[in-house]
């Protein structure tokens, strides 16, 4: 087997890989602990952790060289959303650098986007921007940009729109085409929804990958938790009951992992070749997520269901990050699609 057909098989990471995963996890577990996360739940967004991701490059690495960013891979991407999942840190990252990879696609990407001064969001509902619709980065990005029709379209508003409570705690908020101040035509026809439709898998891997994230945080909260409360003087972390599903949440951390990662190796090089990996991805995590921290909430017992334990926190956006793209259940339907027409074929 050659080089290039062997990394279409392996999910391993490179001393580099390592080396980047470890100083974000670093960065965030010193900078985004749980009280930062409490802190932020009233608008979804801490400026100060934003800023300083942006000062290490989380927002420059996602752009090519050629337009000033760094030209990190799809790959180098899911590990750093994989470590904001980790800590489920307050910032709309996944959002952003989905929006300024698509503007740098269009010809319109611009430096104060590359820097992160200048904040992006991104509708990734499956169909078209119709009437109002609720976007997760809305209350707080600079621009929006949609698909109205054949048509992206860069939106911005005097002032932004106001966010709406929401399960994940996102800066989420219904948009209005109608009501924003200056719209932009960033690109129409095929190749412009092209651009748009790639953008959205991107969402969708890296979300997976934050996702998967969030998911092996759970596990260690609920692992450890059991390994130090006792019944009939053993630690529970014994019983089949509560180390079965430690270990199902496990095998979920490693599927997501894997997947998210070969999605984004072949949405790099072969994007036409496995088109529905990276909803394979999103669908996967979307539902495992959710019944990982769930049981995590269960083994904590009453402990977990309080609102000021971190398993709950970890639950509600196990639950809402994957809504904010509309109902996983019709990405399932696209993924179906593209692999009946690829076996018919």
């Amino acid at each position: 087997m050659d080089r290039y057909e062997l990394r279409r098989q392996d999910y391993s990471l490179s001393d580099d890989h390592k080396a980047l995963q470890a100083a974000y996890r670093q960065l965030l577990e010193t900078h985004c602990p749980i009280e930062t996360v409490w802190a932020a739940q009233e608008t979804g967004f801490d400026k100060s952790l934003w800023e300083r991701l942006c000062a290490t490059g989380a927002s420059s690495m996602a752009i090519g060289e050629d337009a000033g960013g760094d030209g990190a891979t799809l790959v180098d991407l899911t590990l750093v959303a994989e470590e904001l999942g980790r800590v489920l840190a307050p910032v709309p990252w996944v959002d952003h650098v989905c929006a300024a990879r698509l503007t740098e696609r269009l010809g319109a990407v611009s430096a104060d986007v590359v820097e992160g001064s200048r904040i992006l969001g991104i509708d990734v509902a499956p169909e078209p921007l119709s009437g109002s619709r609720l976007v997760a980065s809305a209350a707080i990005a600079d621009g929006l940009i949609v698909r109205e029709g054949d048509d992206v379209v860069l939106l911005t508003f005097g002032s932004r729109p106001v966010r709406v409570p929401n399960l994940g705690q996102l800066p989420m908020a219904w948009v209005d085409p109608g009501a924003a101040d200056t719209r932009t035509v960033l690109g129409s026809g095929p190749a412009a929804i092209a651009a748009y439709r790639r953008a959205i898998d991107e969402w969708r891997l890296l979300t997976a990958a934050a996702l998967a994230g969030l998911v092996e945080q759970t596990m260690s909260i609920a692992a450890e938790f059991a390994k130090s409360r006792y019944t009939l003087g053993v630690p529970i972390s014994t019983l089949q009951a509560i180390s079965h599903p430690l270990a199902n949440m496990a095998i979920v951390v490693q599927g997501g992992r894997n997947l998210s990662r070969r999605a984004a190796w072949y949405l790099d090089n072969e994007p036409d070749e496995r088109p529905e990996l990276p909803g394979c991805a999103f669908v996967f995590m979307a539902e495992e997520a959710a019944k990982a921290a769930t049981m995590a909430v269960h083994i904590q017992g009453g402990l977990g269901v309080s609102t000021e334990a971190a398993a709950s926190a970890y639950l509600v956006r196990a639950r809402g990050w994957a809504l904010a793209g509309g109902d996983p259940g019709i990405t399932a339907r696209q993924v179906g699609k593209l692999v009946a027409e690829r076996e018919s074929a």
